[in-house]
């Protein structure tokens, strides 16, 4: 098994976890965007809001996947 199938095996158990654990992912998410938009000017809080938007939307997906 070659590296890039080990990490396509880890890659699909992190999905399986955080469709599994959907609502500590999404808070993570939130203190992750909170932190970034702390570290970095106001002018990129759109972005980082986005950004966390979108992450959120993959994990709802990922949960979905499994029905």
């Amino acid at each position: 098994m070659g590296f890039l199938d080990k990490l396509k095996g880890m890659f699909g158990q992190a999905q399986d976890a955080a469709g599994e654990h959907k609502e500590p992912v999404m808070e993570g998410i939130d203190r992750a965007a909170e932190f970034a938009k702390d570290k970095v000017g106001d002018d990129m809080d759109d972005k980082i809001d986005q950004g966390a938007e979108a992450a959120k939307d993959y994990v709802e997906k990922l949960d979905s996947d499994d029905d």
